[in-house]
This record gives C-alpha cells, sequence and structure tokens, in this order.
C-alpha cells in the first residue's frame, strides 16, 4: 500500500525533513510503499521553481497514495492542508501518524472551521 507523509516544512529546522525522513522509515518497516516529500528533488530545498514547483509534486503524490499519515503541526502548514483536503476529496483514508487513528472527523472540523 501506497503512503504519503504529509506535514509541516516551511520554518522548520532543515524544513522539518529529519521528521519526515524518521517517519519514512518507521512506515517503510510496517510494510508500506512510502512518498516522503522530503526525498523531492533529491531533498534539496533550493528548487528554483520554488514553492509552486514543491507543492505541485507534493499534489501528484497525493494522487498516487492510497493512505495519508500526517505528522504533527500539520494545522499550520497550508500545504498539509492542501493535502489532506486533496486526499479526503479522493476518499483516501488519512492517519494521525502518532497515534495511528483516523483523522476524518478532525480534518473535516479544523478545515471547515478555519475556512
Amino acid at each position: 500500500m501506497r503512503a504519503y507523509i504529509s506535514g509541516p516544512m516551511t520554518g522548520y529546522p532543515e524544513w522539518n525533513y529529519p521528521t519526515f525522513n524518521a517517519a519514512e522509515d518507521v512506515l517503510a518497516a510496517e510494510g508500506y510503499e512510502v512518498i516522503n516529500p522530503a526525498r523531492n528533488f533529491d531533498g534539496k530545498s533550493d528548487h528554483p521553481g520554488g514553492r509552486v514547483a514543491y507543492m505541485r509534486l507534493d499534489v501528484t503524490h497525493v494522487l498516487d497514495a492510497e493512505v495519508v499519515f500526517v505528522l504533527p503541526g500539520w494545522e499550520k502548514s497550508r500545504g498539509a492542508r492542501l493535502e489532506i483536503l486533496t486526499a479526503q476529496e479522493l476518499g483516501l483514508d488519512v492517519f494521525d501518524y502518532v497515534t495511528r487513528t483516523p483523522m476524518t472527523d478532525r480534518v473535516v472540523t479544523y478545515i471547515r472551521s478555519t475556512a
């Protein structure tokens, strides 16, 4: 099963890549085929296309996923919220990475209350 990792990057030390990479290791050990956005563009954070290039690729990866795991702090990330909303519109299951619980009700409530 292909799992996408969604979470905050902007404003975090090292773009939060260490957290994404650690989650990738754990999910891969659990048998998931992991799509880790921290690996986009060979892990570089300075693509000439900027944020738009990263977000386009991230959304494409969500389209290829079968399940999404969200990292702590997703609520403060515009990109993660877009990824999660996209996943929900596609009918994908979205899970809290830490607790492995479904996020459906919490995500919908949060997104609607901030829209």
